[in-house]
């Protein structure tokens, strides 16, 4: 894997907004060949539309992280349009915060699903791809919410950010060397993140809490740095967030 990001094959996932759109604006600027994935295909192909016309080589995939299927076909669409894959952002999440008294089981099943088990599929399905090519990059966005619990209300995101902290490091000691693993852990964002609460009250309590928020871009910078770093080089673990955040 050559070093910066000019021609590398970047796939991202929950490229639709927010974190991931910014990831792909920014990496496009900067000569990336991008496979974009997230469920909303009409928000993605307005996205990939404007990076062409400014030149940028651009493939999407409607993708959701929560069927292996889905992801295996995004990272395969790379292979097959670009020839390789050379970075994965495992980006797409959900917070649904809630106190557990409320007991919103359904709630903490998808975060699972998306924030632990998307992970995984797209480990599952870019780690083969990696192996045989002797190179290759997973960044996997976790949350500042990963370090400390994000309670009251936050337990069971914080359990699955702590997971994806778990799973990285674990990736990074078992497959090291040719094979990076870098995991970004984002405290207050501007994004859509915010809005996947339906617990009335701390839906009220996110958007207090989110007025501190910094651009999305923020992050994409972090993303962009650890990928355009030589190739001996692994950026383990990025931690940012708001100069006036707190948590």
């Amino acid at each position: 894997m050559s070093h910066g990001i000019e021609g590398k094959v970047v796939v991202i996932t929950g490229a639709s907004s927010g974190l991931g759109e910014a990831t792909a604006r920014l990496l496009s600027s900067k000569g990336a060949a991008l496979v974009l994935g997230a469920r909303r295909l009409d928000r993605l192909e307005k996205i990939a539309g404007e990076l062409r016309a400014r030149g940028g080589k651009v493939e999407v995939l409607a993708t959701d992280v929560t069927r292996r299927a889905d992801v295996d076909a995004l990272v395969a669409l790379a292979v097959e349009r670009f020839g390789k894959a050379d970075v994965i952002v495992n980006n797409a999440g959900l917070m649904a915060i809630a106190p557990l008294a409320e007991t919103k089981v359904d709630e903490w099943e998808r975060m699972i699903d998306i924030n632990i088990k998307g992970v995984l599929y797209g480990i599952a399905a870019a780690l083969p791809v990696f192996q045989k090519q002797g190179s290759g990059h997973f960044i996997n966005v976790a949350s500042v919410g990963g370090i400390k619990v994000f309670s009251p209300g936050g337990t069971v995101y914080s359990s699955t950010k702590f997971a994806v902290r778990a799973i990285s490091e674990g990736l990074r000691h078992e497959v090291g060397g040719a094979i990076r693993t870098t995991i970004v852990s984002p405290g207050v964002i501007d994004s859509e993140l915010k809005l996947g609460s339906s617990h009335e009250a701390s839906a009220k309590m996110l958007d207090e809490f989110y007025q501190q928020a910094i651009p999305a871009d923020s992050v994409a910078r972090a993303v962009a740095y650890a990928i355009e770093q030589p190739a001996n080089v692994d950026i383990n673990e990025i931690v940012l967030r708001p100069t006036v955040q707190e948590f």
